[in-house]
């Protein structure tokens, strides 16, 4: 279904083309002793600096925010369990991606008015593909707690390297984008690196984490690679719609979805205990961390793509097991040193790899 309703971004109009007609217009009379190709020029320098720049900003938020995820969430175990409903948890972090959201549009309304791309009115053509990523994201961030069962917190973000492996995959069968053959080197490293940082060789397991740990890590990967190209494609498909409608509708169905969870699998401790039972400031901070995450992931979406969302992820994973050293004791193997240089060179090939 996606494949159909995903349509080509068509080329906007040359900087120059543009340039040209108000240089023109201005006053009715050219400007004289100015080349308009020098305008134009300067024009588009300019552009791509500030586009080059607001990918960066939230290319080093996204990084910053992701680093910390892991921690945090191990963080909030108590005595080895989540004393709070993880369902409640995230309900609570697309509330709050919904209210900052709305937040965002209230401004942009006060400032800038009512537009056919700012206002929250719209078809069901339109919001009918929320909710196929909203599902999805649902069950990879339902995961993401249980998988600390069976791994630690720097570990988990080894494992979510393998997101660079869906997306690239997903990238060539739904996008169309073809990828270099450094690239797929690249890809073959990053299972190799994600492998070596695994290996655990004081005990009679090769591996560090176990099969069940693996098996989620796959699923995640798998459900986040598809969700992020299919919100890529949602996001892109009418790139002047302004991202914080296109963000709203995305959480609402999020709300929706999570809401059914709460009901299926915690109705009873909500109902007796409370729907934040065992909420702390760690929790807090935790829902806040991934509510502009989540932010944070749609803007790169939106701006840039989703290879730049997953070499984010894995910078992270360095800055993770740094943390980690001084929060929890993590000790950094050489087998941990060794898989997390080989990840780092594989996202290096991937970047000079581009066609």
């Amino acid at each position: 279904m996606m494949m159909m309703e995903y349509r080509r971004i068509k080329d906007q109009d040359k900087d120059g083309d543009v340039v040209e007609d108000d240089i023109e217009g201005l006053h009715g009379k050219p400007l004289s002793g100015v080349s308009v190709n020098n305008m134009a020029s300067f024009g588009a320098s300019s552009a791509y600096k500030s586009k080059w720049k607001l990918k960066s900003i939230v290319t080093l938020a996204l990084t910053l925010l992701t680093s910390s995820q892991a921690i945090l969430i191990v963080w909030s175990k108590r005595a080895g369990k989540y004393e709070y409903s993880v369902t409640t948890a995230n309900f609570s972090v697309e509330a709050l991606k919904c209210a900052l959201s709305l937040a965002a549009l209230g401004r942009i309304w006060k400032n800038e008015g009512v537009t056919e791309d700012n206002k929250l009115s719209t078809t069901w053509d339109e919001v009918s593909v929320y909710p196929i990523p909203a599902a999805l994201y649902l069950v990879k961030n339902l995961l993401q707690y249980y998988i600390f069962a069976y791994v630690d917190a720097p570990g988990y973000q080894i494992l979510k390297n393998l997101n660079i492996i869906s997306t690239g995959v997903l990238y060539r069968i739904i996008l169309k984008k073809k990828l270099s053959e450094i690239q797929w080197a690249a890809f073959i490293l990053l299972c190799a690196g994600c492998t070596t940082a695994q290996l655990d060789p004081s005990s009679d397991h090769v591996l560090q984490t176990p099969f069940q740990g693996w098996a989620m890590a796959i699923v995640m990967a798998l459900l986040s690679g598809f969700a992020g190209v299919y919100t890529e494609a949602i996001i892109k498909k009418r790139p002047s719609r302004n991202i914080n409608v296109q963000n709203f509708w995305l959480y609402v169905f999020g709300m929706a979805f999570n809401a059914v969870a709460i009901f299926v699998q915690d109705f009873d401790a909500v109902i007796n205990k409370g729907f934040f039972h065992g909420y702390s400031l760690i929790t807090t901070c935790m829902i806040l961390n991934h509510a502009l995450s989540g932010i944070a992931v749609s803007m790169v979406m939106k701006y840039a793509d989703n290879i730049v969302k997953v070499y984010s992820t894995s910078v992270a994973m360095l800055l993770t097991a740094v943390v980690s050293v001084f929060l929890f004791g993590f000790h950094l193997s050489l087998a941990f040193f060794l898989g997390s240089t080989v990840v780092s060179v594989s996202i290096y090939l991937h970047s000079i790899g581009k066609l």
